[in-house]
């Protein structure tokens, strides 16, 4: 065999033992008379002894070892001298008696360490190896260990495990699909999953009532931090529940997760927000809760007293930092640059600071009396020594989000925004549709398939899209919407209603979707879900600031594998098996 023990295995009792290990070489010192190697596998690293007084031959040979060679080693547990409180061998090391280069390695490009040299476009490169650092390893145990968590919970409360198909017919609304050419159907084409939505609604048709699944989804859209083109959703749907009853269910799962991975237990049960509270207090339908500095609107408070910038202004709102009276004009300089940026899009920012003595010194003081400021001020129940920041403008839902983006960026100067604090809340009651005024048409908020507030479906039939709330729900944790769902329709008329909403034509939805509207015809019970991306599930509970690093083959914020160089054109051959013809690119 070529170990006895892995390299994260032994220690001082197991001193005196004869071993085998083998693994990979991190580092060699030379030290007079003696070589030390750090002999590094998945489960840790052991230190190697060789001595030249020993075994001039073995500790020539040792001297030579590059970083990353792979080797087996033979020798004796031993006591070490000079102890490594930082992992868990350090009190011991192997006094090696034979060693077999097992292979060389060429010099790896950046060191395999924790903190590495190597940027984020070479380690994508050569992930294989950035792999191999502790701390990415680390990453995908944990993505193990959540997964198998899942599981084990879901099969506990009757739930099936059961696999839908890669290649699906394309659904054109909402994210762009990934389209496979069909060879032996030329002019056609699969598309690949953005969810499974309606395969495990047609599983709830057939009878299996408690379905899950941890599936990839694939959608062709622009990329940030948590999003990447291929990710992994812990899918799942219910029979026979309500909202209530599926909220209860998975914040249960998900303080499991917590409990059994973090060790952290919720005695309490998790915050429920309305959509409307969570855009009017906080901007964002994902509010991070670890802080308050909660939205006050100032318009009864703020207009009529000759400031222009306020008095033509559709909304006016403000938050209070604590403790940030200390601000200095430089900080707030680079506050209101920060808004001003055109990812924000703000046009300024007011500020004013609570004094000792409880007066209030603002950056408009010409245009208020002090009483005025008194009475901002008692909106925010602020106290001497905190900040006030606000802004206005002339659209209210543009003008929270930017408020939104100042709120998050003082928490994070503030240091409000732990890692190891955990904030969970669910919202709900979201819109059933959002208007677009670049198509100016209506469109599904979640999907066509979730369901309306039952009070709400009488304003289906007067138009009255905007005022419809849906039967739906997001888990939120740390301002990162972790899962989501709804509960469906059931109903195939409710559903043709839908369609005809979002502009279907009855040919239309029947082209679309008749597979599943039929089905509903053949008895459909009341049914409802959710999925998570357990991709952000992981890199909340890792810490992480981007997904890309609890995914063992990521791809870069172009989409791109560079490892693997995909996308990449396809032989001409290829082409024509696939009845494909390519357009020049217009490179405008």
């Amino acid at each position: 065999m070529y170990r006895t023990h892995t390299c994260g295995e032994l220690r001082l009792n197991n001193a005196g033992q004869q071993v085998t290990l083998a693994g990979w070489i991190q580092r060699t010192r030379k030290m007079g008379g003696m070589v030390f190697a750090d002999l590094r596998d998945r489960y840790g690293i052991t230190q190697l002894a060789f001595n030249d007084g020993i075994n001039a031959e073995l500790c020539e040979q040792a001297s030579h070892l590059g970083r990353e060679f792979v080797v087996q080693v033979k020798g004796t547990v031993n006591e070490r001298e000079s102890k490594n409180k930082n992992i868990a061998t350090g009190e011991i090391e192997i006094v090696v008696s034979e060693l077999n280069i097992l292979n060389e390695a060429t010099t790896p490009p950046f060191t395999i360490e924790d903190n590495t040299d190597g940027g984020d476009d070479l380690r994508m490169k050569y992930r294989y190896l950035d792999l191999r650092r502790a701390c990415v390893r680390q990453n995908l145990e944990l993505r193990h260990k959540m997964a198998f968590e899942v599981r084990r919970y879901l099969d506990s409360k009757g739930f099936l495990e059961v696999e839908t198909p890669m290649l699906i017919g394309s659904t054109p609304e909402g994210a762009r699909d990934f389209v496979v050419p069909s060879r032996m159907n030329p002019g056609q084409f699969y598309a690949l999953p953005q969810s499974p939505q309606t395969l495990k609604q047609l599983l709830m048709v057939s009878g299996f009532d408690r379905y899950f699944q941890i599936v990839k989804c694939f959608r062709d859209e622009d990329l940030r931090a948590d999003r990447q083109p291929e990710f992994t959703q812990i899918d799942c749907e219910m029979s026979f529940v309500e909202q209530d009853d599926i909220i209860s269910l998975f914040e249960d799962m998900s303080k499991h997760l917590f409990k059994t991975i973090k060790g952290i237990e919720f005695n309490e049960p998790w915050q429920r927000m309305t959509w409307h509270d969570a855009m009017k207090y906080y901007g964002s339908d994902k509010p991070d809760l670890r802080f308050d500095m909660k939205f006050v609107e100032l318009m009864d408070v703020m207009k009529g007293y000759g400031f222009s910038v306020f008095d033509s202004a559709e909304y006016i709102g403000g938050i209070c930092a604590k403790g940030a009276a200390t601000y200095t004009r430089k900080q707030l300089d680079q506050l209101t640059e920060f808004v001003k940026r055109p990812q924000i899009g703000a046009k300024g920012l007011v500020y004013a600071r609570i004094e000792a003595d409880g007066t209030v010194k603002s950056s408009v003081d010409k245009f208020y009396t002090q009483d005025v400021l008194q009475q901002m001020k008692a909106a925010f129940n602020a106290e001497p020594g905190d900040l006030i920041l606000i802004l206005s403008g002339d659209n209210a839902n543009k003008t929270r989000k930017q408020l939104c983006e100042l709120r998050l960026e003082m928490g994070s100067q503030l240091g409000l925004r732990d890692k190891n604090k955990y904030a969970c809340l669910w919202v709900v009651d979201f819109p059933m549709y959002e208007w677009s005024e670049d198509d100016q048409r209506w469109y599904a908020m979640h999907h066509p398939f979730t369901s309306p507030k039952q009070e709400d479906v009488p304003l289906l039939e007067t138009k009255q899209l905007g005022d419809v709330r849906a039967n739906a729900y997001d888990m939120v944790i740390n301002g990162v919407e972790v899962g989501g769902g709804s509960i469906r329709i059931h109903d195939s008329k409710l559903q043709a209603l839908i369609f005809e909403t979002l502009g279907f034509t009855p040919e239309k939805a029947q082209e679309q979707f008749g597979f599943l509207m039929n089905a509903f015809k053949f008895g459909a019970p009341p049914h409802g879900g959710l999925a998570y991306g357990l991709d952000r599930f992981v890199s909340l509970f890792a810490g992480l600031d981007s997904i890309r690093d609890c995914i063992a083959f990521p791809k870069n914020n172009q989409g791109r594998d560079v490892m693997l160089d995909a996308p990449s054109p396809i032989d001409q051959a290829q082409l024509d098996e696939l009845y494909l013809d390519l357009r020049p690119i217009d490179k405008k």
